[in-house]
């Protein structure tokens, strides 16, 4: 399984691998979209190739190889074949598929080996397979791997979204996040890893806010960009487009029974800007490549971080002119990155009407979709129990007013902020607007670890508890000299296990403070949310905790080359 991130390029690694392979091969995918683009890559390839799907669909592969590069090679007889996994349940050339050696999966998380991904590859008994997915996991849990309920033997990783965004082969974005009349934090999340969706629609669709924020906050933020907007259901989908309509925003409902024809005539369409809204219902997720896309606007609440990923992922294609597409690999990083921010798509533009990636006033359901991600083939119940070490997003509340006295500002709704950025920081980095006071100051998690928020009474207890273990030990009145022997050893083993976690915590934080900048009080929530602790009452743990944390905090330390920080 190859793991690399929406726009990285997977059907073109495809073709390329096709090719190189030389031998039978087929390709499948899930819907007629990816099979569109995996005949495309062999196209582009100059790779004869079949198409195991309906007659339209077939048709409509065809014509769009002859528009996009003048020639098609497709070829029903050729020894390259691409298929839906549903065409091919009805496919019965037995002959052929047992000569196939190359098995090519797109959205390769999807296979299992008990469902209908998993039964389509066992048709190819003596395949290699390659399944290429954006991330390596599911939402219900399972595991990929062949140990587990999947089929895969080795997993690769390739760069993350925002290395990928760093090189300029993808568009930076800013997010925005509305505040919303909808709640949806007490709905239960089902075996299949997914929100109640039956509750979830009732919640979208009784919003009184919902509707008219998607598009008003579009026209603020984003108007007369090409979107295309995620709603909960097609009763939700057609009133937003109607009130897109209604605003004189050309717009179009996609669903999954919208017909092959007349779904490339709308996003041809599209592409030509004569339509500027596309309104769905999870699909045009996956495999929906629309370069000249540059909002999203969430309105579909989702536990399934792969889905919202996929959404995310949408607005992200670099827009440039054909030419520099051409040999745009040959430009240096930085020529990339200015002629991406001289394009008439200098960013993508996320607009999370429902909390996906944060939430005013609480924590979003998975942070920003572009961080770093541990993968495995294991099930979920056996991977690491580590808590999630990502910072929590908290969304600036700036109704519009400006800087600098806050509360005698200038109020303009049309410059109202509410951009997610990480809750470490003590004011919003787009406008500054300051952050506000935590509710409670009694324990550390009301503080996010900030020792210097904390109640001077809490604050006392702790450096209380540190004291002790620092001192020597105390002895209950006529202990024998055995236990005041025992007591003594396991004081002193404590008193090395702290001795050594402090030291690795101290260059922890002076790489932070000193190496990086950061402010001392931002720096102790970083480490709170990295490791699931405070600072201080990491100095009172015992022997196992604090080891188990000093080999969590080095790991880290070695992960950056950090050795010893310089004062």
């Amino acid at each position: 399984m190859g793991v690399a991130p929406t726009g990285f390029g997977k059907t073109v690694v495809m073709g390329s691998i096709t090719q190189d392979f030389d031998a039978p091969t087929l390709g499948i995918a899930h819907r007629q979209e990816l099979v569109s683009q995996i005949a495309m890559s062999f196209n582009r390839e100059e790779i004869p190739h079949g198409v195991i799907a309906p007659k339209p669909v077939v048709q409509e592969i065809i014509k769009a190889e002859m528009e996009l590069h003048g020639r098609s090679f497709y070829n029903p007889s050729a020894a390259v074949r691409v298929a839906g996994v549903d065409s091919l349940r009805g496919y019965d050339n037995e002959r052929w598929l047992k000569q196939v050696r190359l098995l090519l999966m797109d959205e390769g998380h999807h296979t299992l080996r008990e469902n209908k991904f998993g039964a389509a590859m066992a048709r190819c008994p003596d395949a290699l397979g390659l399944l290429l997915t954006a991330h390596a996991l599911r939402a219900d849990g399972k595991g990929l791997g062949r140990h587990a309920d999947g089929v895969v033997d080795k997993l690769v990783v390739g760069p993350s979204a925002r290395a990928i965004i760093n090189d300029g082969y993808l568009t930076d974005y800013r997010i925005f996040c509305p505040p919303s009349d909808v709640d949806t934090s007490d709905i239960p999340v089902g075996e299949n890893g997914e929100l109640n969706m039956a509750m979830t629609r009732e919640r979208i669709e009784s919003s009184r806010t919902i509707v008219g924020d998607v598009v008003s906050h579009y026209k603020r933020i984003a108007e007369g960009e090409l979107g295309i907007t995620f709603a909960v259901s097609l009763k939700s989908a057609y009133q937003i487009c109607d009130k897109f309509n209604d605003s004189r925003i050309p717009a179009k409902v996609i669903e999954a029974k919208t017909p092959i024809a007349e779904r490339a005539h709308w996003m041809r369409l599209y592409r030509e800007r004569k339509l500027i809204q596309l309104v769905n219902v999870d699909c045009l997720g996956e495999g929906t490549d629309v370069p000249a896309c540059t909002v999203v606007s969430m309105a579909r609440p989702s536990a399934s971080f792969q889905l919202v990923a996929q959404q995310f992922g949408r607005m992200l294609r670099i827009m440039v002119a054909d030419d520099l597409n051409r040999t745009w690999h040959t430009f240096a990083r930085a020529q990339r990155l200015a002629y991406i921010a001289a394009s008439t798509k200098p960013y993508g533009i996320l607009i999370d009407h429902v909390g996906n990636i944060a939430i005013a006033g609480g924590v979003g359901r998975h942070g920003l979709p572009d961080r770093p991600r541990a993968y495995t083939l294991d099930r979920r119940e056996k991977r690491a129990k580590n808590k999630d070490d990502a910072i929590p997003m908290t969304v600036c509340l700036n109704p519009g007013y400006s800087p600098p006295d806050w509360d005698k500002g200038v109020l303009d709704p049309a410059k109202a902020c509410f951009q997610p950025y990480e809750r470490v920081l003590s004011e919003c980095p787009y406008c500054q607007f300051p952050k506000p006071p935590p509710r409670g100051r009694s324990t550390p998690e009301e503080v996010d670890g900030d020792l210097v928020e904390l109640d001077p009474e809490v604050m006392r207890m702790l450096r209380g508890e540190i004291d002790r273990i620092d001192l020597a030990p105390k002895y209950p009145p006529n202990a024998s000299h055995e236990i005041m022997g025992a007591i003594k050893k396991r004081h002193w083993e404590r008193q090395q296990a702290q001795h050594s976690l402090r030291d690795a915590i101290t260059t922890w934080a002076g790489w932070h403070t000193n190496h990086l900048g950061r402010p001392e009080r931002e720096t102790l929530k970083r480490f709170f949310f990295q490791f699931g602790i405070d600072m201080g009452t990491a100095q009172t743990l015992g022997v196992r905790e604090a080891n188990e944390l000093e080999t969590l905090v080095r790991a880290q330390l070695t992960q950056h080359n950090i050795v010893k920080v310089m004062q």
